[in-house]
């Protein structure tokens, strides 16, 4: 299967990348916890689907309960998932205040093995959305907007 690849329209006037045009990954509905279950129990595996969907239950809390005690969590192949902060600086080190100064918590997930940057490109199709495809040849006018999906919908493509 192909990644489907929309196009968009930079709108940012003070950019000077303004009015360039880029592609951006056209993403499906969100599998959830149960349906990668079933995705994963028909992988020739021994474990039912149940089994699957418990283990990724507990495997969804385990991590945010070690990355909220600051133990970053490898899954090989997949990513390292720790905590980061996101924060603003202070005058000096008296000055800072935890309760000022970070602004929020983040997951951050660094990919490793068959998932990082360099694997994912050498493995991946891409193919134009049809919507794109049609922007490519004239049919459809591309707009100053978020996606190819503006070109028909006004909305986000």
């Amino acid at each position: 299967m192909a990644l489907k690849i929309n196009l968009y329209r930079n709108n940012n006037e003070s950019s000077t990348k303004y009015g360039r045009v880029y592609g951006r990954v056209e993403n499906l509905k969100p599998i959830d916890i149960d349906g990668l279950a079933h995705h994963m129990s028909e992988h020739n595996t021994p474990y039912s689907k149940g089994v699957i969907k418990g283990i990724l239950t507990d495997i969804a809390s385990c991590i945010r309960e070690l990355m909220l005690a600051g133990q970053p969590v490898k899954i090989a192949d997949l990513a390292i998932f720790k905590a980061s902060v996101v924060s603003d600086g202070a005058k000096d080190a008296e000055s800072f205040d935890l309760s000022k100064h970070i602004k929020n918590v983040k997951l951050c997930a660094i990919a490793t093995g068959i998932v990082t940057r360099k694997e994912l490109t050498n493995e991946a199709l891409l193919e134009y959305t049809s919507l794109a495809q049609k922007v490519r040849e004239g049919k459809v006018e591309l707009s100053m907007g978020n996606g190819a999906g503006d070109a028909q919908t006004g909305g986000q493509g």
